[in-house]
């Protein structure tokens, strides 16, 4: 399959206010975007969708009749719609209002303002889960790399799976929890473990913990997934627990791809 590149893009922009979907249409157009269709709500967003699809969404957080969180679940829980690449453009900055559209895999977040530089960044991102681009290993055949993916969202896992299978990696097994995870760990071989951090009966800090602590499994590299500041306490704390390394939400395909050539490389 050719790939795309970004003027091959076809984006369906949801912005409420007309000045703004100027302003960003104008920015796009910056970056060489050549099809754009702008609309105001998120009505005309699903409708617009429904009828021609998009390469990717670029969607503010508020409108007038509902919310960013209910225009991407619309997108991830339809399957003809699920793989659209989703770009938050908001000034929102609560973590508690942007969980949701982490967790559910947002490609992107962009703040309001923005610079033309974090534009280009989040086109590059969202192209990079259209493009599927095998990761090349010296040590494994990337085909052949056993991991385990562990989230309590559905969502999230639907998007961290997404990703990975974008670079090769095909035999992922998943779990919904740290307890169940670690059921798994203690009954199959695992080369890799990407997971999330918040998470009931168990969390990543626990299976963590385990996995590294117990002489059969300590050499498994960890990825830990979170909507959390690198430099927070629970996150400091957690780099003492063995995982690895440490991955932002969004899971963006860059930056997972360089973690992973480290980690199955070394």
């Amino acid at each position: 399959m050719e790939k795309l590149s970004i003027c091959d893009l076809n984006i369906v922009l949801v912005e409420p206010s007309d000045t703004q979907r100027k302003i960003i249409t104008t920015l796009l157009l910056k970056e060489k975007v050549k099809e754009i269709d702008s609309v105001a709500s998120l009505a005309e967003a699903r409708a617009a969708i429904r009828s021609h699809g998009a390469d990717l969404v670029v969607s503010a957080m508020y409108f007038e009749d509902g919310t960013a969180s209910e225009l991407l679940r619309f997108i991830k829980e339809d399957p003809d719609f699920e793989n659209i690449p989703f770009m938050l453009v908001s000034s929102e900055n609560r973590l508690s209002k942007l969980e949701e559209l982490k967790q559910a895999g947002v490609a992107a977040i962009l703040p309001k303002p923005f610079e033309p530089l974090h534009l280009s960044r989040a086109l590059n991102a969202s192209l990079d889960l259209i493009n599927h681009d095998e990761l090349e290993l010296d040590l494994f055949d990337v085909r052949d790399v056993r991991v385990l993916l562990v989230d309590d969202s559905r969502l999230a896992r639907n998007h961290i799976r997404r990703v990975l299978e974008g670079m090769g990696l095909e035999k992922i097994k998943e779990a919904e929890n740290g307890a169940t995870a670690l059921t798994l760990v203690k009954e199959e071989a695992f080369d890799l473990v990407v997971t999330d951090y918040n998470m009931p009966e168990m969390d990543g800090r626990e299976l963590s913990e385990f996995i590294r602590f117990n002489p059969e499994t300590s050499h498994i590299p960890i990825i830990m997934v979170t909507s959390e500041a690198a430099d927070s306490m629970h996150m400091l704390n957690i780099q003492q627990t063995g995982v690895n390394a440490l991955c932002d939400k969004p899971f963006e395909p860059t930056e997972v791809r360089a973690m992973l050539a480290a980690l199955l490389g070394e």
